[in-house]
């Protein structure tokens, strides 16, 4: 049985759809931070993936109005999801796929960054390729009006990390659905820029609320009002940040795209592609109101609209169609969402736990993957259940391939 049930909060109610899938304690603490705060429009609604974030929990919807808090959109601003059908059938797969991953890997940049250093292997070494190129000069101009006025936002690599993968729960895969055929599904965000930009405005808001004594029960949970310098300031740079964002993750599926067409030259893709933020702030129309809805580790379902929501490195994933709830703010959960703490899965499982976890994809099985084992995940069948009227599947994939920083 899906459906929503409410929680009773200081200011708004909390309506939570995550029947059949527990909220630890201190996730619902972090909630009911949130549903106190004056300017939440109606209510919060909450997704079966939700577990504890930075200020504001992972899986859920905040929308405000007159006041925007960057923490809760987090520093991994427009992360999200990209996901297109191609020519490929499982059929045309080889037997051994560790050579289709290898030339993933060799395409896009991936891994652990220092800062912007020459061994960052994460970024591009020389001149970016082409693809990444071409969206170059359309976002430098943006970046160049941010960092003007506000210097310390500056990364040090600025736009260098266009068309890169990351690390963390970023990933490249390659999942067959149920008819067999092949899709490249990938997950990344804003990179080095976008979390510079996010640390920045998030210790602005910090340094207001001090200014001001705000009583905060949280201090991540400082916000801008509406209509002052740094509210305005911080719309110019998420905004400029999402778009980002996106633009990487259809950099990165073009060199994917490249690489496979040196193995399959006839390679075509079909028009059902999907590209949707979950870590992001936009403004939308709600319940009589104009309002900011941050969904943070949420994916907007409006009635039609494509969506995507992953499992993780040995579960199934999903192509999905919302359904326009409006209790939901037209929402549905980002993935399986996290059991525990990338620490607490390190300590709980081995490699040869990985492994098993894994068997039949052509992934990383060493120790430094641990923290994204399928273990240390929910289990993505109940998250799907809690939300049966938030969405409908439109394909269930199965991962092959799976590449991660």
């Amino acid at each position: 049985m899906s459906g929503f049930e409410v929680i009773t909060g200081e200011h708004v109610p909390i309506k939570t759809w995550t029947r059949g899938v527990p909220i630890e304690d201190a996730a619902m603490r972090q909630l009911k931070n949130v549903a106190s705060l004056p300017f939440i429009h109606r209510h919060m609604a909450v997704m079966p993936d939700v577990h504890w974030g930075m200020g504001a929990t992972v899986g859920s919807v905040i929308p405000t109005v007159g006041a925007i808090i960057p923490a809760a959109v987090g520093v991994d601003i427009g992360c999200g999801m990209m996901a297109v059908k191609t020519s490929i059938r499982a059929e045309h797969l080889p037997d051994n796929l560790s050579g289709v991953r290898s030339a993933i890997e060799a395409a896009v940049p991936h891994g652990r960054t220092d800062n912007g250093q020459r061994n960052d292997k994460g970024a591009w070494q020389s001149e970016p390729p082409a693809p990444a190129l071409a969206r170059w000069g359309e976002l430098e101009a943006g970046y160049k009006a941010v960092v003007d006025k506000h210097p310390k936002a500056a990364h040090p690599r600025g736009l260098g990390h266009l068309g890169t993968l990351g690390t963390g729960n970023h990933f490249i895969e390659l999942c067959l659905d149920e008819a067999g055929d092949v899709w490249v599904m990938l997950h990344s965000g804003s990179r080095g820029v976008g979390n510079k930009f996010g640390s920045y405005f998030i210790e602005r808001a910090k340094h207001e609320a001090r200014r001001w004594f705000l009583n905060l029960p949280d201090q991540d949970l400082a916000y801008f009002p509406e209509g002052s310098e740094g509210f305005v300031d911080y719309i110019r740079a998420v905004s400029w940040a999402q778009k980002y964002a996106r633009a990487n993750r259809e950099t990165m599926m073009e060199l994917v795209l490249e690489a496979l067409r040196t193995q399959w030259p006839d390679l075509v893709t079909s028009e059902e592609a999907v590209n949707c933020h979950h870590n992001y702030v936009t403004k939308e129309h709600h319940f009589g109101k104009d309002v900011y809805v941050t969904r943070k580790g949420a994916v907007r379902a409006g009635e039609g609209e494509l969506g995507i929501i992953p499992g993780s490195m040995g579960a199934k994933s999903f192509i999905v169609r919302g359904k326009g709830n409006a209790e939901s703010f037209c929402t549905c959960s980002h993935g399986a969402g996290r059991a525990m703490s990338r620490a607490e899965a390190k300590r709980r499982f081995t490699v040869e736990d990985h492994v098993r976890a894994t068997e039949g994809v052509e992934c990383r099985k060493d120790a430094e993957v641990i923290d994204e084992t399928p273990m240390a995940y929910k289990d993505i069948d109940a998250v799907m259940a809690a939300q049966s009227d938030l969405i409908e599947v439109v394909h269930t994939l199965r991962q092959v391939v799976c590449v991660k920083g």
